[in-house]
This record gives structure tokens, C-alpha cells and sequence, in this order.
């Protein structure tokens, strides 16, 4: 096998150089990962990048320019995908489960045949001179600017025993790297075994995302209604749902840009209605808080909500970052940070505690804490920006 380097890159002028017009999805092995073929799923992972033109391995023969060829067996994640496509003259290796298995190529139409030869015959050896195998985390960037986090990108064979494991790891991948505690820790194992029976049975995200609107406003009624326990079950729910969404939407590779409107969307507007319609129940209830208390715990909850949110617009307009994902504690910070789930968190203990207002008083303290810190955020980066020029996130040092 020769070497594991650094791939060549077009401007390099190595071998392989021709941009990708086509790709061929190798003969035999296919397996059926999150209820669908593998070939079938990385046909459409690959026309997301852009290809049209799909050919048989008897077909080798009539390429015109780049082409990338993928063993039937393989799942690979997004951005390796990519940079697979935008480097030619590379054989991708797999990282489990079984480590240097070559997997995929991105090769010019002369050397289409040979690499189809390497990846059947897992032999490397057989490798012209020029080309190179790499593996993901040399192909792709670690750091994943959409999804705020640092991951090497999966290259994985999938045989019937291990596809479970595969697709664990491959659920996990649809992670952000900064979010809040409740969908980073309690979260993901129950939305791994909902996603599945999603995708098993052809429910899209958009319909999941449907139900969820559905629950906030049960929530808004029940919580306007001082019925805690079941407005505040519709609320986990629908914040259980939001997970199950956009994790389906990654893994079944059916996002829109519709959906990801609609779903942020909710996720944008619903808290303050929340909050509002739970200090409307209070002040129903027989509870301490009294109207000009609960005007301005409101206030503070509303107006805290929106100047956090404005000031992570005005971290992504001037320092082009999202401030939670600046430095280590930023990031640790935005597993607490007053959101939603870690402030339903609080509303839940004060329903428990039969003080429905000291919930409210808790989120509105909470949400004064966290503005507090994210005005301290932005001042520091501007101390750095002014110094430094720009600002980098942790996750992205060392590319």
C-alpha cells in the first residue's frame, strides 16, 4: 500500500485533475442501512453534490471527465463526501469497522477501471503513481462550521451484523456540538429509536415538525389554563419532537429549505408565547405573584430572550462566529444558557413544587444571568477582534 498523506489537491497539477461529471456505485454488497439500500442512499448523497449522471461498472469505459466510484457497501458522511469530490487523484479509506479498507475514489476517465480493480480487490497496492490513499480525517476538515462542532467525518463498511452500530454512529454525526443539555445528554438515545421508526415507516421531518406545532399550542392552552402537568408534557414532547426532526432530516437525507424555515421558525417564536401564557395561568391561580410582579418578570423574560438573540445575530454579522462556539466555556455555557429546554427545566421543578410563579421567577432571573453573560461575550470578543482581527472558533484550531 503506498503511503497515507495528504490529498492532492486540484490546482497541484497531479494526476486526476478533471472536474467530477458522473459517478458509478459499484456492483454487489449493497445493504439496507435506515431502511434503505446503501447504493440508493449514496446515489442521493451524491445527486446533493450535484451529480447527474449515474453509470454502471460495465459502463466504466464510456467515462467523459472526473468520475467518483464508491464501493455499494459504504456509508460516508457529508463532508467527506465532498472533499472526496474536490480532490481528484485520491482513494478514500475506510475508518471502521474495518480501518484502511479502500472504499471510494475521485479519478480521471483513464484510471476509472484500475480504481474500480482497487476498490473490489481492497488491494492498494495496486495504486498508480500519482494517486493517493487517505483517510477522512485527512481528506475533510474536523471542524463543521453548520453543525458547530469538531468530528472526524465517517467513512464506515456496513455488513448485516454491525448495522446497528453504523447507524448509532451514524445518528450521532447529526449533532450539533453546542446545544443545550437536555438534547446533548437525555436526548439522543430514545430520538435514535423514534428516527428509526420514522424512517421505517416513511414518516418525513416536516410531518414530525407538523405535530410538533401541534403541541405548542396544547401547551399554550394548558398553560394558560394553569393546568401544569399536562401543558408542560406537551411542551417536552414537542422539544423531543424538535430533536427527532432535524435528525431526520440528516440522516434520511431530506432536508428542504422549507423544512428548515418551518422548524426554526417554531423554534424561534414559541418560548416567549410560552412564558407569557404560564404568567397567564399564574395570574389566575391563588399565587403571590401580583400583576405589576408579573408584568415586569415577564418583561425581563421577553425583552432578555430578544437582546440574547440579537446578540448572537450581531456575533454571526461582526465577528462572523456564533459566539457559543468562541472558546471551551462558551460552548459549556450554551448547554445552561437561558433556551428553552433548560428553562422549561425550571418551570418544571417550581409545577412540581406546587409555586408554578417560582418557576416563572426562576426563568426570569435565569434569562437576566445569561443576558448578562452573552453582553460580556461580545465585549471580550470585541477586545479580541480589535487585537487579533478576527476571531477563531476553538473547534477549528489545528485545521
Amino acid at each position: 500500500m503506498q503511503d497515507i498523506s495528504k490529498p492532492t489537491k486540484p490546482e497541484d497539477g497531479q494526476l486526476g485533475q478533471a472536474p467530477v461529471t458522473s459517478a458509478c456505485i459499484l456492483d454487489g454488497g449493497a445493504v439496507r442501512v435506515w431502511h434503505e439500500a446503501s447504493d440508493d442512499r449514496l446515489k442521493r448523497a451524491l445527486a446533493q453534490q450535484g451529480i447527474t449522471r449515474f453509470l454502471k461498472q460495465d459502463e466504466l469505459t464510456e467515462v467523459s471527465g472526473g468520475i467518483v466510484l464508491i464501493r455499494p457497501d459504504t456509508v460516508i458522511d457529508g463532508p467527506a463526501l465532498k472533499a472526496l469530490m474536490d480532490c481528484p487523484g485520491v482513494v478514500l479509506l475506510s475508518s471502521r469497522p474495518d480501518s484502511g479498507i479502500p472504499v471510494a475514489a475521485h479519478v480521471s476517465p483513464e484510471l476509472a477501471l484500475m480504481a474500480a480493480t482497487v476498490l473490489t480487490s481492497l488491494d492498494c497496492s495496486m495504486l498508480p503513481d500519482g494517486m493517493r490513499a487517505v483517510t477522512s480525517e485527512e481528506l475533510a476538515s474536523t471542524y463543521w462550521q453548520a453543525l458547530r462542532k469538531r468530528e472526524i467525518p465517517y467513512v464506515m463498511t456496513v455488513s448485516e451484523p454491525d448495522i446497528r452500530a453504523v447507524e448509532w454512529r451514524m445518528f450521532l454525526g447529526t449533532y450539533k456540538g453546542a446545544t443545550d443539555f437536555v438534547t446533548k445528554w437525555l436526548w439522543p438515545r430514545p430520538a435514535f429509536y423514534v428516527t428509526q421508526l420514522c424512517a421505517k415507516f416513511g414518516i418525513t421531518p416536516n410531518q414530525v415538525t407538523s405535530l410538533s406545532l401541534v403541541l405548542v399550542f396544547g401547551a399554550l392552552y394548558w398553560f394558560n389554563s394553569g393546568d401544569w402537568i399536562p401543558g408542560l408534557i406537551a411542551a417536552w414532547i414537542m422539544t423531543f419532537l424538535d430533536t427527532v426532526d432535524g435528525k431526520l432530516a440528516r440522516i434520511t437525507l431530506n432536508s428542504s429549505k422549507f423544512g428548515n424555515v418551518f422548524d426554526h421558525s417554531i423554534d424561534l417564536i414559541t418560548p416567549p408565547f410560552w412564558y407569557a401564557a404560564w404568567g397567564m395561568g399564574v395570574m389566575a391561580g391563588t399565587y403571590a405573584l401580583g400583576q405589576s410582579a408579573f408584568v415586569l418578570v415577564l418583561g425581563i423574560i421577553i425583552a432578555g430572550y430578544v437582546v440574547q438573540r440579537i446578540v448572537e445575530g450581531i456575533s454571526i454579522a461582526w465577528f462572523k462566529i456564533e459566539i457559543h462556539v468562541w472558546r471551551p466555556v462558551d460552548t459549556l455555557f450554551r448547554q445552561i444558557t437561558a433556551r428553552r429546554n433548560p428553562n422549561l427545566v425550571l418551570l418544571t421543578f417550581g409545577a412540581i413544587a406546587g409555586r408554578p410563579d417560582w418557576g416563572l421567577i426562576a426563568v426570569a432571573a435565569w434569562t437576566a444571568i445569561s443576558l448578562g453573560v452573552h453582553l460580556l461575550q461580545i465585549v471580550q470578543a470585541a477586545m479580541v477582534m480589535r487585537r487579533d482581527g478576527r476571531l477563531v472558533s476553538w473547534m477549528a484550531l489545528g485545521e
